[in-house]
């Protein structure tokens, strides 16, 4: 018995290592060379178990650079768009933040982390009740976790920082509407097989400064159709 315990222990520790090997993996390999150095986005992606948000038959994918399925044809991110999304919209501790597209919950957690306050909207409520789960788990209730539809915005609020985990067609109103004076919105647009990664800021009343990030693919959001193309 001693021996068998012994063992299963020894297994144990293998495993976590393997773990932890793998996540220094990811963050120096794939997160790092695609020039995400804030130092505080890679400690909260470093320490946010990418693990624990993936399904539990890809647990073994969770650090690998390639698309993880969630179901409803819905992927999660890679992890240096991931990295770059949030090095890009630099979260601070007082923002508050909202999330079009909640998914698995991990780009959620790693938003909570760096803001204040975050709101996550998500379409699909069977990945709401599942990303409400990992949340709490992870000590996290404090996120508030929405259904609905967002294709044409959501709600009448203003935030510091806005997160698009779909892409969309062109910039529309109202997203870069709903920033506050100061605001980040992270989008992607375009069509496949051009997609482009873009991070809106709110200079004034009227004014916004449109910044090109990279070239990057993005499952497009699941309904609404844009109306009006927005002109910087």
């Amino acid at each position: 018995m001693l021996q068998c315990g012994y063992l299963n222990c020894t297994l144990h520790a293998m495993s976590a290592l393997n773990v932890e090997q793998a996540r220094f993996n990811m963050i120096e390999q794939q997160i790092r060379p695609w020039e995400v150095l804030d130092q505080r986005v890679l400690d909260v992606l470093s320490g946010t178990p990418r693990e624990d948000f993936v399904p539990s038959r890809y647990r073994n994918l969770a650090f690998a650079d390639v698309p993880i399925p969630l179901g409803h044809g819905q992927m999660m991110m890679h992890p240096n768009l991931e990295g770059r999304l949030l090095q890009a919209l630099n979260p601070r501790p007082d923002d508050s933040i909202l999330e079009i597209g909640t998914g698995s919950g991990y780009l959620c957690a790693c938003l909570a982390k760096l803001g204040a306050r975050v709101t996550s909207v998500e379409i699909f409520t069977d990945f709401t009740d599942a990303a409400r789960q990992r949340l709490d788990d992870h000590g996290l209730a404090e996120v508030r976790l929405e259904n609905g539809d967002a294709a044409k915005g959501w709600g009448e609020q203003h935030y510091d920082v806005i997160a698009l985990t779909a892409s969309l067609p062109h910039l529309t109103p109202p997203w870069h509407e709903q920033l506050n004076l100061g605001g980040r919105l992270f989008v992607v647009v375009g069509e496949a097989p051009i997609m482009e990664a873009l991070l809106i800021t709110r200079t004034g009343e009227q004014e916004w400064l449109r910044q090109s990030l990279f070239d990057t693919q993005l499952p497009p959001m699941i309904t609404g159709s844009p109306k009006k193309i927005f002109e910087f």
